[in-house]
């Protein structure tokens, strides 16, 4: 970046407690004409200093600072906003593609120009190993022990490919496996709230900004810091010195008066909020909290609302620097310098909360008395599907009934098996995710209410899978130091890992008897989780209702074993003495669980964990990293395999062209997610991902999971579309990754099918209903789409990330007009489609025309709208892509 232009006169100097520091003052584009800088919301304030601080003349103008300081809800959604984070967040999941990327960029940019070097991360990129680890122990003090000593005899060549790319890649680190949750790990450590950075010589202060590979990014806003997920493939430009573009805004406030009620936790806050903003509608929008209840929530209760802002549908959900979080930083453990730095930059910026700051000018707003809120789940497959705890047992025996006329065999709620199993059965129940373990009021609470538990003489049931997996080693340290872990463990709930586990779908097998019964005797059975996603065959594939929950009320499911209960009126069992035990009577008190928190979650034990974070087990320092700068793939690998985006990339950008006699290879309905396109979990030996893997010699035991395996292009294309859950239209009754091909209407498996209209040169769509793309940014969820053939998808509504995803690989998005869709205008599947108008002119927004051709020779013909949202998309798109426009603009 160049030298800043600095056209506003805004550079100031701020006396910090180690000496004076540069910085850009946005409170003085009041003296260049700027009206109520002061009522603009905290988060478009922490852009607006983004484009003061970065302003070339090239890549961010003083136009763009003139429309963020004129920042206003007309102005909102119709500019585009060059915005250059401060670091980048990754995960293994999605970081071992990002990172492959990048080598593979390597040697394209060998080919190209003749030097590798010139791709290098810019910035901070820091990789947390959180995803792999796999609860195949549990219910053991060795569970820990097992768990990891399996993740690194699976996952050894990936996390060597990492170190690869630690000791390869400038500003890339990487913490170990076996740490915590990268969100977790970066609330509690990498968080600055504030960076300080030598720029051009001088000590420049300016806020911490970052984005990440994970859709739970969003977490850190609660403590101040604007970031959010985008897809692999956007956040590798962004490590390449891109700007990250985004359509300028709109900020939905969300007011927040009263207090939560002592008997709910911030969870069923969280899941009061989902529903509230999914109805409300907030995709592609920022929310920022305010009112006068925020100051009744701890930062780490904002965190748990901030970290599920996917769920109700926002960018993010942002929560400005206020007192509670210095507070934060301080229990954290960080230092008081840089404490007392933050806390004076973003005062003197305007960027800090008091009682007496005015409320900001918003788009529009909402209100919750936080009063009001119960005690809730979410399920059974979506997370702003909120059931009060009161009316779960009535909910469920809907939820059975619906299913039961879907189609699946219900003899009876109270169906009994070998193994006294029913219709409604807990048989996961997970302390999970950073969602909660995050928040020590909900982890010591779920402790307590384990304790009072077993003092009671409560036991869980035997079908029940327990386990426990905190986001960080704090967690069990003060769980330990209370007294409570040992609670937790006699009901089962022994420590598993430290990892992102059954919330990403790493639960690991069913016990073989539990398995075989719910598979014998066809049962609707359930899972219990305190995470923040519960699509359809996340969780596990033997689970068909999935509930999101605060860790309290998973321990009470599984005591209980069951849905169908009513806390209310039935025991959760039996004391000694025969006298019936209700949740009422073991739930934690409030005062209680403040009084453990203030006795043992301290600094010293933050400090403790992290002092030593990036250095590893003895297992991780012993891997064998291969050298140079350009990485040797290995052709037998079936887990690192060289991507094919960029084998034959020329400096030559083809013309685009329209779309003709396009097949539809996949008709779908409402709310088709990440997962449903790209699994994240179990490989299936009998689909064409495990049949591939079988021919190269891999035991089904050594799968692994679609997750650790998309550092193979050639697996990940073949679970494209491979959810089992997957309802394709175009072969009704059917679920799971199969279409029909055609012109003969064969069902076969959407790999196969795509490979044979490939062969033949026939280009694909898929048509979809609201909300296509729902989910966890997953990029390969666009790479297997592009990889597949299809060209464009035809939906009613896209979800923000996914949507950008497909521009990035190439793919057009295009959206039905308002009040269409394959229903309105009598799709059937098995027409020839054209799409015009890509070749005249393409731009954001454009009306293109599309004609379906029957084999009767009648034709249907409607509009759709190119969901090319902004200028730079479109170059992306004419591109083939945002990496190889990256390519092909190096200099």
């Amino acid at each position: 970046m160049d030298i800043c232009k600095d056209s506003f006169n805004v550079r100031s100097t701020l006396i910090a407690p180690e000496g004076p520091v540069t910085y850009f003052n946005i409170n003085k584009l009041s003296d260049a004409g700027f009206a109520d800088i002061d009522r603009l919301p905290f988060s478009i304030k922490v852009l607006l200093e983004n484009l003061l601080r970065n302003e070339d003349g090239k890549i961010i103008s003083s136009t763009d600072i003139e429309n963020m300081a004129r920042w206003n809800s007309d102005s909102a959604n119709t500019r585009e906003v060059p915005f250059l984070p401060a670091r980048i967040l990754l995960q293994d999941f999605t970081g071992v593609p990002a990172v492959l990327d990048m080598a593979a960029m390597r040697d394209a940019a060998n080919r190209l120009y003749g030097d590798p070097l010139k791709i290098n991360p810019v910035i901070p990129a820091e990789l947390i190993v959180d995803h792999s680890v796999q609860v195949d122990s549990f219910g053991s003090e060795t569970s820990f022990k097992k768990n990891v000593e399996k993740e690194f005899e699976r996952n050894s060549e990936r996390y060597a490919f990492l170190k690869w790319g630690k000791k390869n890649f400038t500003n890339f680190q990487v913490i170990p496996p076996a740490t915590g949750i990268c969100h977790q790990v970066n609330i509690e450590h990498l968080v600055r709230v504030v960076f300080v950075k030598e720029i051009h010589g001088t000590k420049t202060v300016f806020p911490d900004t970052l984005v990440g590979l994970d859709s739970h990014t969003t977490m850190v806003n609660g403590i101040g810091v604007l970031g959010w997920g985008v897809g692999g493939i956007e956040a590798e430009a962004v490590m390449l010195g891109r700007p990250y573009y985004l359509l300028m805004p709109q900020v939905v406030g969300f007011k927040l008066t009263g207090k939560i009620p002592d008997d709910t936790t911030a969870m069923d806050l969280v899941l009061t909020i989902t529903e509230l903003l999914r109805k409300k509608g907030v995709v592609g929008k920022f929310v920022e909290f305010y009112g006068s209840g925020i100051k009744t929530l701890s930062a780490e209760d904002r965190a748990t609302i901030a970290n599920m802002a996917p769920e109700y549908g926002a960018t993010m959900g942002f929560f400005p620097v206020d007192k509670k979080t210095i507070e934060y930083l301080r229990l954290t453990g960080k230092k008081e310098n840089n404490i007392g730095l933050i806390e004076n930059y973003c005062k003197e910026q305007g960027l800090f909360r008091s009682e007496g700051t005015m409320t900001p000018v918003f788009t529009e707003s909402l209100h919750l008395d936080m009063s009001t809120i119960q005690p809730c789940l979410a399920g059974p497959s979506r997370p702003q599907e909120r059931v009060p705890v009161i009316q779960m047992k009535r909910h469920f025996t809907n939820v059975l009934r619906e299913a039961g006329e879907a189609g699946a065999c219900f003899d009876a709620l109270e169906k009994k098996t070998t193994i006294n199993l029913y219709h409604g059965s807990v048989v996961i129940a997970a302390i999970t995710s950073c969602t909660n373990t995050s928040n020590p009021s909900a982890l010591v609470g779920a402790g307590l209410l384990a304790k009072k538990a077993v003092e009671h003489g409560l036991a869980v049931k035997p079908w029940v899978k327990t386990s426990l997996a905190p986001g960080s080693k704090v967690a069990i340290n003060y769980l330990k130091a209370s007294g409570l872990l040992c609670f937790l463990e006699n009901l089962g709930f022994y420590l598993v890992a430290y990892g992102c586990t059954t919330c990403i779908g790493n639960s690991g097998p069913l016990p073989e008897s539990i398995a075989d019964s719910i598979k014998d005797d066809d049962l609707f059975v359930a899972s219990v989780v305190s995470g923040n996603r519960n699509f359809e065959g996340r969780i596990s594939p033997l689970t068909r209702a999935n509930y999101l929950a605060s860790p309290p009320i998973v321990v009470a499911y599984a005591i209980a074993g069951r849905l169908n209960i009513d806390f209310e009126t039935e025991p959760l069992g039996f004391d000694s003495g025969g006298k019936p035990v209700y949740l009422r009577d073991i739930w934690p008190d409030t005062a209680e669980i403040k009084e453990t928190i203030k006795n043992f979650v301290n600094p010293k034990i933050y400090h403790n964990e992290y002092e030593t974070v990036f250095e590893g087990s003895n297992s991780w320092k012993s891997l064998s990293v291969p050298e140079g700068a350009l990485y040797n793939w290995d052709a037998n690998s079936t887990y690192i395999k060289e991507p094919p985006f960029f084998k034959e990339i020329t400096p030559v950008v083809s013309d685009l062209i329209d779309i003709k006699g396009a097949r539809i290879l996949a008709l779908l309905g409402h709310s088709v997610t990440t997962d449903h396109i790209s699994p994240a979990g179990a490989i299936p030996a009998d689909g064409p991902a495990g049949t591939y893997l079988i021919d190269q010699g891999v035991k089904p035991s050594e799968f692994n999971s679609f997750g650790s395996r998309r550092g193979n292009h050639e697996v990940m294309i073949r679970g494209t579309f491979g959810n089992i859950r997957l309802k394709n239209r175009l072969v009704p009754g059917t679920n799971g990754g199969w279409t029909s091909f055609f012109p003969d209407n064969k069902k076969m498996s959407i790999y196969d099918a795509a490979m044979l209209y490939l062969k033949n040169g026939t280009p694909l769509l898929v048509i979809a209903g609201r909300e296509y793309g729902t989910g966890s940014s997953r990029d390969w969820a666009a790479k297997g789409t592009a990889l597949l053939g299809i060209k464009a998808v035809i939906a009613e509504s896209f979800e923000r990330i996914h949507r950008s995803n497909l521009v990035c690989m190439g793919v057009l998005p295009l959206q039905f007009k308002q009040g269409e869709n394959h229903k309105t205008l009598e799709l059937e599947g098995n027409e020839l489609f054209d799409i015009t108008g890509i070749e005249q002119g393409l731009e954001p927004g454009k009306k293109l025309s599309v004609c379906a051709n029957r084999k009767d020779g009648k034709k249907v013909e409607f509009k759709v709208i190119a969901r090319i949202d902004s200028s730079i998309e479109l170059e992306y798109y004419r591109h083939g892509g945002i990496l190889a426009y990256v390519l092909r603009n190096l200099k």
